[in-house]
C-alpha cells in the first residue's frame, strides 16, 4: 500500500487574507468561465442564474476554490480587449461576492491592472497567471502589494500560437528551471505565497503532456503547492479518441495519477468526482506502511 513517508505527509500551507489554508489534504479548485468560447463550457455561464446555479453545485458537492475566467486561454483562441475582459469579470464577481461572500475566488487573468482591479474592488482572494508573469511585466510587483496568494503556471508561447511544434529539451526539467527562476525573483520581491502549475496543453505536445504527468513528484523540490488542470482536455481526447463531453473518465484517471503523485490541488469541471478522488485516496493513505 501507499506509504506514509511519501509525498502525502508534505505539510504545505497559504495565507489567504490571515487564513492559513492547509495542503496536507488536498483541494479541488472548480472552473467557472464567464467566455462565450472556452473549450469545454463557453458559453454556458454568461447568464447570472445559471452562474449562481453552478456555483451553487460546486459548493454543495464540496469545492475549496472558484476560478474565474473571461479569457478563453484554449489553443487559437481569439485575443480579446483589456476591456471586455475586464466587463466579463466586474459584472461575474459582483455577483458571487453578493451572492457568495465567504467563498474563496481565484481570478485567472495575466493582466495586472485586471489582477489588481479584482482584489482590490471585489475581494479576490487568488490570481492565476497562465503566463508567469511573462505578458506582462507589471504582475510579479503587483502581486507583491496585492499580497495575495499566487498560481503561476508555465506556457511555452502565448494562448494563440503556443500549440505550434512546441519544443524542449527536457519538458519536466525545463519547467522546473523555469520555476525556479521564477520563484527565485517572486521570493526577492516578497511573495512566498506561490502555487505551481506545470500547465498541462499549454505550449506541449500529447506526449510532453503525459511526460509531466509521469513526473509530477519532482515539482515537490520547491515545496510549494502543485495544482494540476487536466480536466477534459485534448490529451484525453487524442488519446481516447473522444470529445470533451466524454471525456470525465479519463479526467478522473489522471486527476487520480495526480494525487497518487502528491499533486496539492485539482482544478476542475466536475467538483464531485475530483472530491470522490481525493476521499478515496485518503483513505487509501492512512493505511500506508509504516
Amino acid at each position: 500500500m501507499i506509504p506514509k513517508d511519501t509525498l502525502f505527509s508534505r505539510k504545505r500551507t497559504i495565507n489567504i487574507n490571515g487564513q492559513s489554508i492547509d495542503f496536507s489534504e488536498p483541494k479541488v479548485m472548480g472552473i467557472l468561465n464567464v467566455t462565450p468560447d472556452s473549450f469545454y463550457d463557453g458559453g454556458r455561464f454568461l447568464e447570472e442564474k445559471k452562474m449562481v446555479s453552478k456555483v451553487e453545485q460546486m459548493i454543495s458537492e464540496g469545492v475549496d476554490f472558484i476560478d474565474v475566467g473571461a479569457y478563453s486561454s484554449r489553443p487559437g483562441a481569439t485575443d480579446i480587449s483589456y476591456g471586455e475582459e475586464t466587463k466579463r469579470l466586474s459584472a461575474t464577481m459582483k455577483v458571487l461576492r453578493s451572492r457568495f461572500p465567504a467563498i474563496i475566488i481565484s481570478i485567472d487573468t495575466f493582466r495586472s491592472g485586471i489582477a489588481r482591479k479584482m482584489v482590490e474592488e471585489y475581494g479576490a482572494n487568488m490570481i492565476n497567471d497562465i503566463s508567469a508573469g511573462s505578458m506582462d511585466r507589471e504582475m510579479f510587483r503587483t502581486i507583491a502589494d496585492l499580497r495575495v496568494p499566487y498560481i503561476m503556471m508555465h506556457m511555452q508561447g502565448i494562448p494563440q500560437t503556443m500549440q505550434k511544434d512546441p519544443k524542449y529539451e527536457h519538458v519536466v526539467k525545463d519547467i522546473i528551471t523555469f520555476f525556479s527562476r521564477k520563484v527565485e525573483k517572486l521570493k526577492l520581491l516578497g511573495v512566498n505565497d506561490v502555487i505551481l502549475d506545470p500547465g498541462l496543453g499549454f505550449g506541449k505536445t500529447l506526449d510532453h503532456n503525459y511526460e509531466i504527468m509521469n513526473g509530477l513528484s519532482l515539482f515537490a523540490i520547491f515545496n510549494k503547492p502543485v495544482m494540476i488542470g487536466v480536466s477534459r482536455k485534448s490529451m484525453i481526447g487524442k488519446l481516447l479518441g473522444c470529445t470533451p463531453d466524454e471525456a470525465l473518465n479519463g479526467t478522473i484517471v489522471l486527476n487520480t495519477v495526480a494525487l497518487l503523485e502528491g499533486v496539492d490541488i485539482l482544478r476542475v469541471h466536475d467538483v464531485k468526482e475530483a472530491v470522490e478522488a481525493i476521499r478515496i485516496i485518503e483513505k487509501l493513505n492512512k493505511f500506508g506502511v509504516e
